[in-house]
């Protein structure tokens, strides 16, 4: 990973334009292409980004220029550079899900049924390039399906999910691949989220799961 806090100004350019101007920021190039603009004003969500695959160039006048596949372009101008440094991180060994979600996963892979009549099982943790999807399945016309597993669903459970489903589609021995956004509880947003986005919610019960001899689940 490289970081770089610098004065510079951004401007993209593609379906719509936008421009960012001058101030310090923190520049993050990371090892799988994406390139991701920060300010000092939020938890984790970047000013403007470019996700992989995407190529950096880096020109004269202190001036770069991300171009994606689809030709659109983040123009960064450089004015000051105050750090620069790149960073070795290796293979990160993946988010370790609590108890209850780890329970919940291996639950639901036993008993992939409970997402309907037909479905049958791929594999769980499914790797991708930004972490493993929890589950993996096909459903009764064959039809590929991610599953993110939460204990409480939220907007950020959501974002993930749609993360994964971009980079899966991109697999022609998968694609089309659809998503299924699981949990104990679902917030109204993360299920509006959902919805608009063509994921299906699922809410599952845990206790039911656990042992008791009864399938029933709330499918929304």
């Amino acid at each position: 990973m490289r970081l770089v806090i610098a004065r510079c100004s951004v401007d993209y350019a593609g379906r719509l334009t936008a421009h960012l101007p001058s101030a310090p920021r923190l520049i993050l190039v990371k090892a799988d292409g994406s390139v991701s603009i920060h300010a000092d004003d939020r938890a984790y969500k970047p000013l403007n980004w470019m996700s992989p695959p995407c190529t950096l160039k880096e020109g004269d006048g202190s001036v770069w220029t991300v171009v994606n596949k689809a030709g659109e372009k983040l123009i960064i101008t450089m004015e000051e550079v105050l750090h620069d440094s790149s960073h070795e991180l290796g293979v990160d060994p993946g988010l370790i899900k609590d108890g209850v979600e780890a329970h919940l996963q291996e639950l639901l892979a036993d008993r992939i049924e409970i997402l309907g009549e037909g479905y049958t099982l791929i594999r769980r943790e499914y790797p991708t390039a930004i972490g493993p999807v929890d589950i993996l399945c096909r459903d009764a016309d064959g039809a590929t399906v991610a599953v993110e597993l939460k204990r409480r669903g939220d907007i950020d459970g959501v974002e993930q999910l749609t993360r994964y489903l971009e980079l899966l589609n991109r697999d022609p021995h998968l694609a089309p691949v659809r998503g299924v956004f699981a949990a104990q509880e679902i917030k109204p947003q993360a299920r509006v989220l959902a919805t608009d986005r063509g994921i299906g919610c699922v809410v599952l019960d845990y206790d039911a799961m656990r042992g008791i001899e009864d399938d029933k689940l709330r499918l929304f």
